[in-house]
């Protein structure tokens, strides 16, 4: 298995590019509907409820979009999923540059795309291994946490300079745009590339069971989906908090802000890369393990931070912790899990890490409002070590290369 196989695949090479490009839209759209709600509403609670808003649709439909991804032909749907949301991001940059745009237009669009993303997502994960199987599967799953932390990089960065120059309504617009890339790129797909479908012939609620009953008494697939749990609702939300950070803990503005997650996306670029190129030869187990404790401490450090220099480094070690944490518990899961059920195991993988943000968003929201934003970051860091100890300890993942 060489490093970066995934990229032997004609199939994979055209969905990566197009990823990467939609990625780059979709940040840009994340970090201007942030500081485009601090504008309307002045509110650390209102940036964490409409994020809260916006991922809300993969807690209520991501399970059962995990069984259609098993039911249904998964290229198909997600191109569907993705024009959705194209569209809906036209029609708030509409709103926006018209100077017309009221928070419930921002909530609107969120509930559209988010729906959008929790019917995709588990049909867009298992397409994966459609186009590059089982052997190169580790190598794909480090390429995409790549791509959508390059995106994490460039997107912000771009973003933070737009919305101070010409508005967040750009920024919207671009992000609508931008999902051509991947709409094309799926449509170039031959047929004859992709490996066979495994489907189920079940209904949506014994699927759902069946998914079900796979995780919670599968000793690695209910540790490594609570683990990512933990993470969603405790420590993932602190990069809500990031323009409240920017501004009122750092004193900058939507530049710093930018460059805040820009500065994750980095640290998580070079780790996927990193899992990419060696992640068949590392025992995976022990490194999630260690990467789960490295989220904790740095978001902990992070809590300390009072000049944008240091807080910058931290984020950047937090990104690249993150993203092998991550990206080990998707490939784990994924190489794990029977054929036929590898899209609601990724559904429940998805519900975890997305669809608990809801929760985690109004919790960081409502404990910043009250406490200050670097409290609450300091309790998810907690939360993570405590989760890492028992990471480390699970004889379910020392024992799982």
């Amino acid at each position: 298995m060489s490093s970066f196989g995934a990229f032997r695949h004609r199939a994979y090479r055209l969905y990566f590019s197009g990823f990467l490009i939609s990625l780059i839209g979709v940040w840009m759209q994340r970090v201007a509907q942030s500081w485009l709600v601090l504008e309307l509403t002045d509110s650390a609670f209102w940036v964490g409820a409409v994020s809260a808003v916006a991922a809300a649709p993969m807690l209520l439909f991501t399970l059962y979009a995990g069984a259609l991804a098993d039911q249904l032909p998964k290229r198909p749907l997600v191109v569907t999923t993705q024009s959705i949301a194209a569209v809906a991001a036209l029609l708030l940059a509409a709103v926006t540059l018209s100077a017309s745009v009221a928070l419930w237009h921002v909530v609107a669009a969120a509930i559209v795309m988010g729906t959008a993303n929790a019917f995709g997502l588990p049909a867009r994960q298992a397409f994966v291994t459609q186009m590059v199987g089982r052997e190169d599967l580790t190598s794909a799953i480090a390429l995409n946490s790549s791509a959508f932390n390059a995106s994490r990089m460039i997107g912000p960065a771009i973003a933070g300079t737009v919305v101070a120059t010409v508005g967040v309504g750009v920024c919207f617009l671009a992000n609508g745009v931008s999902y051509l890339a991947i709409i094309v790129a799926l449509l170039a797909i031959r047929v004859s590339e992709l490996r066979d479908e495994a489907r189920t012939t079940k209904t949506a609620r014994q699927a759902i069971g069946e998914g079900l009953r796979y995780v919670l008494h599968t000793p690695h697939a209910r540790l490594l989906v609570t683990n990512i749990a933990v993470f969603s609702i405790f420590t993932l939300p602190m990069l809500v908090l990031m323009p409240v950070v920017a501004r009122d803990v750092l004193d900058g503005g939507a530049p710093e802000y930018g460059w805040l997650m820009s500065v994750v996306g980095a640290g998580a670029i070079v780790g996927a890369l990193l899992l990419a190129a060696v992640g068949h030869r590392v025992h995976r187990g022990r490194l999630l393990g260690i990467a789960t404790g490295g989220v904790g401490v740095a978001a902990l450090v992070f809590a300390l931070q009072t000049s944008l220099g240091p807080a910058m480094a931290v984020l950047g070690i937090f990104g690249f912790m993150m993203i092998i944490m991550t990206a080990l518990t998707n490939t784990l899961l994924q190489t794990l899990a029977p054929d036929e059920l590898r899209g609601r195991v990724i559904s429940f993988y998805a519900f975890a890490f997305l669809g608990l943000s809801p929760v985690g968003a109004l919790q960081v929201g409502i404990v910043a409002e009250r406490f200050g934003p670097m409290i609450a970051i300091a309790i998810g860091g907690v939360a993570m070590a405590m989760s890492a100890g028992r990471t480390m300890l699970a004889p379910a993942l020392r024992t799982t290369g």
